[in-house]
């Protein structure tokens, strides 16, 4: 039986009362809050957001994201390119040709991170000056601690 809402016309009452949570519940949300946590630390990984933001308007061989990438290792862009594949966030396609050409392009799904890590990117423009004199505020009142 599902449980019933509250639908009193108090205007007090915005919104409904969840039911208490079963022992099944529980274990859905633990489950649910694990897999958006790995998630997130997948797309949040600076390797990640950087692949797909050099992939936000064309397709790209592996040597032209390993150079684009600043700083990645062939290992780490190998590694963080199977990832992103797996989870559908982009597609790799093998031309039949002598070496081997291998293409990169963002999914539809992988498009639509795109306006979060953008949103991210500007914040972290717009207030780098400000975290930074923080930082160097924070470091000075505040000993080295071993």
């Amino acid at each position: 039986m599902a449980p019933r809402r509250n639908t009193s016309p108090d205007p007090r009452h915005h919104h409904s009362t969840p039911p208490p949570a079963t022992g099944v519940d529980r274990e859905s949300d633990e489950e649910a809050c694990r897999e958006v946590l790995q998630i997130l630390g997948l797309v949040g990984s600076k390797w990640s957001i950087l692949i797909v933001g050099q992939l936000r308007d064309r397709t790209m061989r592996f040597g032209e994201l390993h150079r684009a990438v600043n700083g990645i290792s062939q290992r780490m862009l190998t590694l963080t390119l199977r990832q992103l594949e797996r989870d559908g966030l982009l597609t790799r396609t093998v031309h039949p040709s002598v070496p081997p050409r291998v293409d990169y392009a963002l999914t539809e799904l992988g498009a639509t991170l795109l306006d979060s890590v953008v949103a991210l990117g500007e914040w972290a423009t717009a207030h780098r000056h400000e975290i930074n004199n923080n930082r160097h505020r924070y470091d000075a009142t505040h000993p080295t601690r071993t």
